[in-house]
């Protein structure tokens, strides 16, 4: 299965770049995602509970890192085995151009699973991880990004013009 989008993130190139970087912004990305440690020197290991159809499993696997060129693009490779469920794994070469609004996040995804998700049929499983992937880079938008809505009356607490206080997803704070 492969899957080809974009994504613009309201952030410059070098915090997309970190954010991608990041543990604890990969954690809360991925989605089903329990546990997330390691370093993007060193690799991440990585636990996510996901139900693909009827089959519902525990993926450990690991997540490496490669063809980094800081800040224009990487390459995320990642497997997880699901004991009875079987396996999943894939890849996407990330790759971030600069726009006025910000960055935009070009993303080239492919995915294989065996075993039992295999026999779930290519529509289910190329839905499920077309899903997957929108969830994951909405999530990450979201986290570098903060929350899109503004507030009522076009005004921001203290009284002032909410474009005045551009609101911030928690690792642009964290970062600037």
């Amino acid at each position: 299965m492969q899957l080809t989008d974009s994504r613009d993130i309201s952030a410059d190139r070098d915090t997309v770049y970190a954010a991608l970087l990041s543990p604890e912004v990969l954690k809360e990305c991925v989605p089903g995602c329990q546990e997330l440690t390691g370093t993007p020197e060193e690799g991440f290991e990585a636990t996510v509970v996901q139900k693909v159809g009827p089959v519902k499993a525990t993926f450990k696997g690991q997540v490496t890192l490669s063809n980094m060129n800081a800040p224009e693009s990487l390459t995320l490779s990642g497997e997880g085995k699901g004991g009875a469920a079987g396996f999943a794994k894939g890849g996407a070469d990330v790759r971030l151009e600069e726009i006025e609004s910000g960055t935009r996040l070009h993303y080239d995804v492919e995915a294989k699973v065996g075993g039992k998700l295999a026999q779930l049929g290519s529509r289910i499983i190329d839905g499920f991880a077309k899903k997957m992937a929108d969830q994951f880079f909405e999530d990450f938008a979201a986290a570098v990004e903060g929350p899109q809505e503004e507030p009522a009356g076009g005004e921001a607490a203290g009284g002032e013009a909410a474009e005045d206080q551009p609101k911030k997803g928690w690792f642009k704070r964290l970062t600037s």
